[in-house]
């Protein structure tokens, strides 16, 4: 059968990366922490005095950011602790978790963003445009390096990646602020402040619906992304001796761990070779689809289940 490589799963036999050592990994997102917790300070600070709620914003995002990195920092600790006789599956899924609840806050955050910008559209209150121009330009340039220190893990792990999506929000909104208060020294223009709040809050909620799908699929169960079912279901079945496939069922274990439970018929007279058949599709399905975790029940054209459903069962 010809080689598809868009069934592969990401992560599987198509796909490299350079992964980076774990421990290496963790003490870049504990600098970005610990960064991004001293940003926050100075920006709230700053925002109170030059009485911008635009600066004050960004300074909320940013200590979202630090919430993220440090939820993010425990999850990936958590993630490498071995299968145990409670959890047989091992802790990978904390991770997942993890960006589920980081994209909550992402939600959380924008919509009290939206709150204050209206309530700053009613009320109008005089901002120092110089403080807030000098503090949001430190503050794009911590963003920067704290994405830069993310930026390569975000492309392997979901958990990361909501971190990372926080601090790239958290660089575009400083960059708004600056346009704001470049606008309020010029033109007096201070309605633009807490229009930039509801763009920053407004752009927030477009990447969380961007990416919350993919981490909703994986704890749902869901087939994993870029890969077909009836594409595995016709691979298995194009196996020599292989009749039927039903009662099939793909999902993720984690981001990057496919897994398989399936019923496959025989062809009668070939019951002897079961051992083979059931190796050859193992390996298929690791070597064109990336799928190591695969759990097969054979059964005997005889004794094939009634009515079988194709995928799942009831």
């Amino acid at each position: 059968m010809p080689h598809d490589d868009s069934s592969h799963a990401r992560g599987g036999p198509g796909h490299s990366h350079a992964h980076l050592d774990p421990e290496a990994g963790d003490a870049r997102v504990a600098w970005a922490v610990a960064v991004n917790l001293g940003l926050t300070l100075a920006q709230v600070v700053g925002g109170i005095l030059s009485g911008s709620l635009a600066l004050i914003a960004d300074a909320l995002h940013n200590f979202s950011d630090a919430i993220s990195l440090i939820i993010a920092f425990f999850a990936r600790r958590i993630a490498r602790r071995p299968a145990d006789s409670g959890m047989s599956f091992g802790y990978g899924r904390a991770e997942v978790v993890a960006a589920l609840v980081n994209y909550t806050t992402l939600v959380v955050l924008a919509l009290y963003l939206v709150y204050e910008g209206v309530m700053r559209f009613l009320d109008p209150q005089p901002i120092d445009g110089w403080m807030v121009v000098w503090i949001a330009a430190i503050a794009l340039a911590v963003d920067l390096v704290t994405a830069a220190l993310t930026y390569s893990m975000s492309k392997q792990s979901m958990n990361i990646r909501a971190a990372f999506l926080h601090n790239l929000a958290d660089a575009l909104g400083s960059v708004a602020v600056i346009v704001a208060g470049s606008l309020v020294i010029l033109y007096g223009w201070i309605w633009v402040d807490p229009a930039v709040t509801l763009l920053i809050a407004g752009y927030i909620l477009w990447h969380v619906r961007a990416e919350i799908g993919g981490v909703i699929r994986v704890l749902m169960l869901g087939r994993p992304e870029g890969m077909q079912t009836e594409t595995v279901a016709g691979a298995i079945e194009a196996v020599r001796d292989v009749e039927n496939v039903h009662h099939l069922h793909l999902w993720a274990m984690q981001e990057h761990e496919p897994a398989l439970d399936a019923h496959l018929v025989i062809a009668s007279g070939a019951w002897d070779q079961a051992d083979r058949i059931k190796a050859e599709v193992k390996g298929m399905l690791e070597d064109r689809f990336g799928i190591r975790h695969t759990m097969l029940e054979l059964e005997c054209a005889r004794h094939a289940c009634d009515h079988p459903e194709r995928i799942g069962h009831r």
